[in-house]
């Protein structure tokens, strides 16, 4: 049996999530459960919950992104949560940031095969795209890392008073505990955790919001954002 044929039945939810996009969505299901197992992208004891555990567990956070904004994916890996989003939002701009290569190169195909005009794939890391990519009212992320070095990695690519939204599990509420301090020291001034996908997902899917003041990444960060800024329109000089 191959892993395409492990693939569980498309739960009914999804033509409601995914309305004109539900084949796309259910083509990407497929390109995970064969490229995405045969790349290493996802474990092959993934694909029989591909559904409720990744694709509409990711697509629900919707629910919480504004209209017609810039988002980044930070260590967008498969594409989780940014390609999910991507297809139940066109009116959203996102980046897919991913460090790999061979992550890059599956992302690149999978946009270019389901059509995706809005969403554009970057390969480097949070901290080298600062200042040479423009600065994102929403930060994205699932299960990239522990709260307080995500927030580092991705609250700097913020603009001012942006929110980073990540996908977390049960521990969501320690996580942010443990990490106010961290938080502070990075600008955020507000925490929540919300849960989305009532009626969709069960159990619903956990999200740690992180909003950010005037200065996104605190004063740490705020000398290398001027300096890659700084170098940026010095290149552009040049060209």
């Amino acid at each position: 049996m191959t892993e395409a044929a492990e693939l569980p039945p498309v739960p009914e939810q999804a033509r409601e999530v995914f309305g004109d996009r539900y084949a796309d969505a259910v083509r990407y299901a497929e390109l995970l459960a064969e490229a995405g197992v045969k790349r290493g992208l996802i474990g092959p004891r993934e694909v029989p919950r591909l559904w409720e555990r990744h694709l509409l567990n990711c697509a629900v956070l919707s629910e919480v992104v504004p209209e017609g904004v810039m988002v980044c994916d930070v260590g967008s890996g498969a594409g989780l949560p940014g390609i999910p989003l991507a297809l139940v939002r066109e009116d959203l701009k996102i980046t897919l940031l991913e460090p790999l290569l061979r992550r890059t190169n599956f992302l690149t195909e999978v946009v270019e095969l389901l059509g995706l005009d809005h969403v554009t794939v970057v390969r480097g890391r949070a901290e080298e795209v600062m200042g040479k990519m423009p600065p994102v009212h929403v930060v994205t992320a699932r299960a990239v890392a522990p709260l307080d070095r995500l927030a580092t990695w991705g609250v700097p690519l913020l603009r001012p008073y942006g929110e980073m939204l990540a996908l977390k599990g049960d521990t969501a509420e320690e996580e942010l505990k443990a990490s106010a301090t961290a938080l502070s020291k990075l600008g955020a001034v507000e925490t929540s955790i919300l849960h989305v996908g009532e009626g969709v997902v069960d159990p619903m899917s956990t999200v740690v919001r992180v909003e950010v003041g005037e200065s996104p990444g605190g004063v740490r960060f705020a000398a290398k954002r001027a300096k890659a800024a700084r170098t940026g329109r010095a290149r552009r000089r040049r060209g």
